[in-house]
């Protein structure tokens, strides 16, 4: 009798043989898998730790400032011709015709001086003149007659020289006394006080009665042509070169805020002032209107003559050496090139660059130690454009 439970058949040998196979197949992948992944860990470790070695730098293109096209800077206006006025003769002011404000021509009479002393002086010099002729006449009238006599053998030849001898003496002595006569009449001509020529009296410090000392004390009167005016302007070094004489410039006083008037440039000191770094610049400018008073403080805009806007890097950029002021350039290989560079300015955080540099390098903007010629770097963020130094606009100087 059979049992009612059914004995299970062992496996067949075949479905054991597959099962091993399958477990060595995954094993084998499983170790295939692990190697795969330690070599690409390593591939990347490597890679990794190459790119720590290449130095990352951040550069930038060479900024441009757009500098406005004219310079504005405080003046002083003059007086085309300005003649302080002293007296050439000593007495007391008589008269005078012309007061400040007074328009006058050249020649005409401004005041007239008193000068007793100089008016005796001149009468004794013309009567010494007269003593001086009579005895040069008398001179002469004595050597014509001894002439005679001497053709008659009656004087010696040595008077006859003696009387030519005392002729001549006396003639000297007259042209020295008409020399005299002569200074003293150009003197006493100087009591009259006229102007020197067409303009304004800009100052009266004197008035009748006054005591007058010849070339000392304070003048007369101050005469200025003010048909024109010298305009004189300190400008700062670095913008001397791009002043060309001629340019043209305007100019506004407080007094008519809303004119303008024209001037030129006529020429500068061709030096720069070492107190102020400045040079001082001379215009002229037409007042024909009469409107512009000299003395007065004045804004000047002059035009700028700019051929090219300049460069600039930041100062962090800037690499000291024994071989001088360089900047670090990232070439097309990204390596590492030295460029060495004329400062122009210093504006602080920004460095005007003269020469050395062009407008599409790429500039390192913080070097950093160690950096060679030829290095390789990389980019800090290279997969975005490099921007040009955004810098604002150079505003005018006061």
């Amino acid at each position: 009798m059979q049992s009612e439970l059914e004995v299970e058949k062992p496996p067949s040998r075949w479905k054991l043989t597959v099962f091993g196979v399958v477990f060595a197949v995954g094993i084998v992948a499983l170790v295939i898998t692990g190697i795969q992944s330690r070599a690409t860990g390593a591939k990347k470790l490597q890679e990794w730790t190459d790119a720590q070695a290449i130095p990352s730098v951040a550069v930038q293109a060479p900024g441009t400032r757009k500098l406005t096209p004219y310079l504005d800077l405080p003046g002083r206006l003059e007086a085309f011709t300005r003649a302080p006025i002293l007296a050439r003769v000593n007495g007391y002011v008589k008269s005078w015709t012309a007061d400040i404000g007074a328009n006058v021509k050249a020649g005409q009479l401004l005041a007239e001086i008193e000068a007793p002393d100089l008016d005796q002086q001149l009468l004794q010099a013309r009567a010494d003149l007269l003593n001086a002729q009579s005895a040069a006449r008398l001179s002469e009238a004595t050597l014509t007659r001894r002439r005679a006599l001497a053709d008659q053998k009656i004087v010696s030849a040595q008077d006859l020289d003696e009387r030519m001898a005392d002729l001549a003496s006396k003639q000297a002595n007259v042209k020295a006394q008409t020399a005299n006569v002569d200074r003293l009449e150009a003197l006493a001509s100087f009591k009259r006080v006229v102007a020197p020529f067409d303009g304004i009296v800009t100052s009266r410090e004197t008035d009748i009665g006054a005591l007058i000392n010849s070339g000392t004390g304070v003048p007369m009167f101050v005469v200025s042509d003010v048909k024109r005016l010298r305009a004189f302007v300190s400008v700062p070094q670095a913008f001397v070169p791009l002043i060309r004489r001629g340019a043209k410039t305007l100019i506004t006083v407080p007094e008519y805020a809303e004119r303008t008037f024209d001037a030129t440039v006529e020429t500068s000191t061709q030096a720069v002032d070492s107190a102020t770094g400045t040079t001082r610049m001379q215009l002229i400018v037409d007042n024909g209107e009469g409107l512009l008073m000299p003395g007065s403080f004045a804004n000047i805009r002059i035009d700028l003559s700019l051929e090219r806007q300049p460069l600039h890097v930041p100062a962090s950029a800037l690499i000291m050496g024994r071989a001088g002021v360089r900047v670090a350039i990232v070439d097309g290989d990204n390596k590492i090139r030295f460029k060495p560079i004329v400062i122009a300015r210093d504006l602080g955080q920004d460095i005007e660059v003269a020469t050395g540099i062009n407008i599409d390098d790429r500039v390192v903007t913080t070097p950093p130690d160690g950096l060679n010629e030829g290095d390789e770097v990389r980019i800090a963020g290279a997969d975005k454009k490099v921007p040009a130094a955004q810098l604002p606009t150079t505003t005018s100087t006061r």
